[in-house]
């Protein structure tokens, strides 16, 4: 099990959570569940609506889009962040090619916690608004 420093570590990598402190992170990071999955588990499908925030911790997978691998992620690599905060498909299908051992965030928990926290979802939209500005020009 990792100690919520870790954790903390971990999510303050994803631009998502660019602009929180580390209180914030700490609140981010008591969401974060521990899972392990085997090796060929589908952590995302293309086109799927996207529900969750993923780190890996251990292990390697596969991101294919429209039917091309186009990059290979491993320990330290997130996915799924925009997940947590619209309604979107996924861009990609996501797949273990070993076992994996990662963090997840559900979108569920993950708006309760901006619901409860307002200051921490005023911080995560403009994070969200600085990513999306290049691809708005």
């Amino acid at each position: 099990m990792l100690r919520r420093n870790q954790k903390v570590e971990l999510i303050s990598r994803a631009p998502l959570f660019a602009n929180l402190g580390k209180r914030d992170l700490e609140h981010v990071a008591q969401l974060a569940d521990e899972i392990d999955l085997r090796e060929g588990k589908e952590m995302t499908r293309q086109g799927e609506p996207g529900r969750e925030f993923f780190v890996l911790l251990e292990g390697e997978a596969d991101v294919v889009k429209d039917g091309r691998r186009v990059n290979q992620l491993s320990g330290g690599d997130f996915f799924g962040e925009i997940a947590l905060v619209s309604d979107t498909p996924r861009t990609a299908t996501v797949t273990a090619t070993t076992p994996v051992r990662a963090l997840v965030i559900t979108d569920r928990s993950f708006r309760r916690l901006l619901k409860e926290q307002p200051e921490i979802s005023s911080k995560v939209l403009a994070a969200l608004a600085a990513r999306l500005a290049p691809e708005v020009l």
